[in-house]
């Protein structure tokens, strides 16, 4: 599977990747103590079914490992994600079912 990058686009609060002029994309909501709740994600028609989406789930959750947050998942292809590889589970905020 191709690697894509992630670009944080916090202008309009997404997670992105540029694909062939179309956008992948996870939006978000930053809470005031600096969580990051992921709200929707969007893959393009002609990318679904490629792993673009599981793909963008990982480097996204990734990111957020990297700056040490802590993720909320409100999108339920993000949970199923989350659901699916438990190791992830570690990001999420303590509280919040998965």
């Amino acid at each position: 599977m191709e690697k894509h990058q992630l670009i944080n686009n916090t202008r309009d609060q997404s997670y992105e990747f540029h694909l062939d002029g179309d956008v992948a994309k996870i939006d978000y909501m930053k809470t005031k103590n600096g969580e990051i709740a992921l709200t929707h994600t969007e893959v393009p028609y002609k990318f679904q079914g490629k792993g673009v989406g599981r793909e963008l789930v990982e480097a996204v959750l990734i990111d957020i490992e990297k700056n040490g947050e802590k993720v909320i998942p409100l999108c339920g292809f993000v949970i199923a994600y989350i659901r699916k590889n438990p190791q992830w589970k570690k990001l999420v905020l303590e509280g919040v079912n998965v």
